[in-house]
């Protein structure tokens, strides 16, 4: 079936809103209307300018001048600085990020901003600097360039923030209605990091498809603030299809450091179209479960889009997808070496009640897992995981005969 026409077969045709944990005594969502008048209307949000390729950096200036930024505040990951060398932005002042994308760190990088009087913020780093960089531009209304240096998350196009406390684990999304400026993506350094965070990203991306398609049966109001766009839609088929046909030889060629049409077609997924997807489509279990995960220590060495490979995994399972569908995700997080199980994600042994936490706090008032088509309650989403685990294992085991497979999260 071509993709236009499954997206045409999809069922729309569910009562138009329900805001997480908005349900009548049915269990079924309510009907929400916007202002009264009736369903509000789909919302497609996107950054002004996408730039990607090799030694796209180097014409970030230029970008600011787009801008008409004279002094702009440049928060970076210290430890680029070897790899960035002189950027030579005239007039700017570079900021070091702390590590954490706190409360406590956003205030201090706007108090820097404020005391330079900065009148444009770049975010140079992986996702928590640009989350931060995020928190700091737009409550102060100045625009922002994003360069992601690393393509392990979908963070970089859209217009929200990921905040953890200072130990890292999750504390809350906020919203800001006003997407970066302009991102800029240079391939040349992103294949220079270490290839786990690559094959991050491809874990976070696998999700957007699958969360998009729960919250359109819904047409509950994505992260951009409306129902979810037929585009969005797409784009989210679009991103998990790219990233199925090409991750493996993408994984491969990045191992070398080679930018291949592959590896520039991941990024492409992982960073544009998950972002788009995932922001104007939705969010759902998947992310839902990464959030409850940071809850237990064990999780806070694994990163963002591994602990959300494992949480679509367990979504698919809550969803009772079909076995093919399953083992298909199960099987190229597998050939790429993401998560499929708990002891991939420090949590071998995990007690029944160390899970039960963590669904607890998946399944909190606001969490995205609400915007699923049907009530989920805790006790199924730790069943989802014990099933998900004991499916990956299983899938490991059979396929551990057949090819040499990757070590996970390394």
């Amino acid at each position: 079936m071509r993709l236009a026409d499954e997206l045409r077969n999809m069922d729309h045709s569910l009562p138009a809103f329900g805001k997480p944990g908005e349900r009548d005594r049915d269990g079924e969502i309510e009907e929400m209307t916007e202002n009264g008048a009736g369903p509000a209307a789909t919302v497609f949000a996107a950054p002004g300018r996408y730039v990607q390729g090799r030694g796209a950096i180097n014409g970030l200036g230029e970008e600011l001048k787009r801008l008409g930024s004279e002094k702009p505040l440049i928060l970076r990951d210290g430890a680029l600085v070897e790899i960035l060398g002189d950027l030579s932005i005239q007039g700017a002042v570079t900021v070091d990020f702390g590590g954490e994308c706190s409360p406590e760190e956003i205030d201090r990088v706007a108090g820097r901003a404020r005391d330079e009087g900065a009148d444009a913020i770049v975010g140079i780093g992986g996702g928590k600097t640009i989350d931060t960089a995020k928190a700091v531009a737009h409550p102060a209304s100045l625009p922002l360039i994003i360069v992601p240096t690393i393509a392990s998350t979908d963070a970089p196009t859209s217009s929200l923030s990921v905040v953890y406390d200072e130990e890292g684990a999750f504390k809350e999304y906020r919203f800001f209605g006003r997407n970066p400026d302009a991102v800029v993506v240079d391939t040349e350094i992103i294949v220079g990091a270490p290839v786990r965070f690559l094959i991050a990203g491809i874990g976070d991306g696998l999700s957007t498809y699958f969360e998009a398609d729960a919250s359109s049966k819904t047409r509950t109001p994505a992260m951009a603030g409306g129902a979810p766009t037929l585009a969005a839609l797409t784009l989210a088929r679009l991103c998990y299809d790219t990233l199925l046909e090409h991750g493996l030889a993408a994984r491969l060629a990045a191992e070398q450091g080679a930018v291949t049409p592959a590896v520039e077609k991941v990024i492409e997924a992982n960073t544009l179209l998950s972002g788009l997807g995932f922001e104007s489509g939705g969010l759902a279990a998947a992310h839902s479960v990464h959030n409850g995960l940071t809850a237990l220590e064990g999780t806070h060495h694994y990163w963002h889009g591994e602990k959300v490979a494992f949480g679509t995994i367990s979504m698919l399972m809550l969803e009772e997808r079909p076995t093919a569908e399953v083992e298909e995700l199960v099987d190229f997080c597998l050939e790429v070496g993401l998560p499929v199980a708990l002891e991939d994600i420090g949590l071998d042994g995990v007690e029944r009640e160390e899970l039960e936490k963590v669904a607890e706090a998946a399944c909190v008032e606001g969490e995205t897992i609400h915007n699923m088509p049907f009530s989920v309650h805790p006790q199924m989403v730790v069943d989802a995981m014990l099933a998900a685990d004991a499916l990956g294992r299983q899938r490991r085991a059979l396929l551990a005969g057949e090819a040499r497979l990757p070590a996970v999260a390394t």
